[in-house]
């Protein structure tokens, strides 16, 4: 019988983006770390920049297609462009229920060949993998002109205990 695993604490690092091409940048930064199997949960208010995000990271990992909001269509496949994995972009935010509504979506069945990116996934993706980063995005709510964002990455899994998130904020 095999020990259970050791818990690990999350591996978490703070950044700043002042704006969208940051926030691209900070997508293209973050792809270099992911690889196939890779689980990103996005949160944050509407407009906080999870797509934009998102966008650097199909650009990061080399991806065909443009990187929009799956919202009406739920999902969206990005096709490697050079023999990475491909991109599996996913907007939970019309879904009410957990994992049994997303499982039509074959998201188990994906991310061992793919790097899925879950919009508005909290509650909903969790029981694919204890090995996730959270990504919690946060902005000034309101009438603002603001591009100010405060992202917060929590790498949770034995995976991300030694990813290197703490070299994005280099």
């Amino acid at each position: 019988m095999e020990a259970p695993a050791a818990p690990h604490n999350p591996a978490e690092t703070r950044l700043t983006v002042t704006s969208p091409e940051q926030m691209r940048e900070l997508g293209r930064r973050l792809a270099k770390l992911l690889r196939a199997g890779d689980l990103v949960m996005l949160s944050g208010e509407l407009g906080a920049g999870k797509t934009t995000l998102t966008r650097g990271l199909g650009e990061g990992l080399g991806v065909r297609g443009a990187v929009t909001s799956p919202t009406f269509v739920i999902a969206r496949v990005h096709p490697s462009l050079g023999g990475g994995p491909p991109l599996v972009h996913v907007d939970a935010y019309r879904l009410g229920g957990g994992l049994d509504e997303m499982e039509d979506l074959d998201l188990d069945v994906s991310l061992t060949d793919s790097v899925i990116v879950v919009e508005w996934g909290e509650g909903k993706v969790e029981d694919l993998t204890e090995d996730r980063l959270q990504v919690v995005i946060h902005r000034a709510v309101g009438d603002t002109k603001d591009e100010v964002r405060h992202v917060t990455l929590t790498g949770l899994g034995r995976r991300w205990t030694d990813a290197g998130l703490d070299a994005l904020d280099a």
